[in-house]
C-alpha cells in the first residue's frame, strides 16, 4: 500500500537529463500529491543546457536545478524507483516498486531531438500520476 503522498525518486546516470525532466514534470503534473527526487550514479557536473530550454518551452525553469548523487539513504525513503539507463547501478530493497524506463539519453543532443524525450518523459509521467493517486 502506498503512503498518503508517495515517495517517487527518477535515478539516471548524470541526473543531468532525463531524471530531471521526469523530476520537474511529476512535481509540476502532481501538484504537491506525490513528492518527488532525482538522482544520479555519476553525477555530472551541470545540467544539460539543452534539456533546461526544452523545460523552458513549457513554463518550467529547471535552471537551479543541479546533478544531485545517488545515495542508499535517497533509495530508502522512496516508494517508487524508476530508473533510465542505469538500473544495475540502484540498490534494490525489498517492499518498493522499481521500473526502468527505456528512453533515450539527451546527453550532445540539441533541443529537436531532446523535445521528443521530455514528450515521452511528460506520456509516462501522467500514466504514473493516475496509478500513485487513484482513490486520493
Amino acid at each position: 500500500m502506498m503512503p498518503t503522498i508517495p515517495e517517487v525518486l527518477f535515478v539516471c546516470v548524470h541526473n543531468a537529463g532525463r531524471s530531471q525532466m521526469a523530476a520537474a514534470l511529476l512535481d509540476h503534473h502532481a501538484q504537491g500529491r506525490v513528492h518527488v527526487r532525482s538522482a544520479g550514479s555519476q553525477p555530472a557536473d551541470q545540467l544539460n543546457p539543452a534539456v533546461v530550454a526544452a523545460m523552458a518551452e513549457m513554463g518550467l525553469d529547471i535552471s537551479k536545478e543541479f546533478p544531485k548523487p545517488l545515495t542508499d539513504d535517497v533509495v530508502r525513503a522512496a516508494d517508487v524507483v524508476i530508473t533510465m539507463g542505469c538500473g544495475d547501478a540502484c540498490p534494490i530493497y525489498p517492499g518498493k516498486t522499481y521500473l526502468d524506463w527505456q528512453l533515450d539519453d539527451p546527453a550532445g543532443k540539441d533541443i529537436d531531438d531532446v523535445r521528443p524525450i521530455r514528450d515521452q518523459i511528460e506520456a509516462r509521467v501522467k500514466a504514473l500520476i493516475a496509478e500513485l493517486t487513484t482513490g486520493t
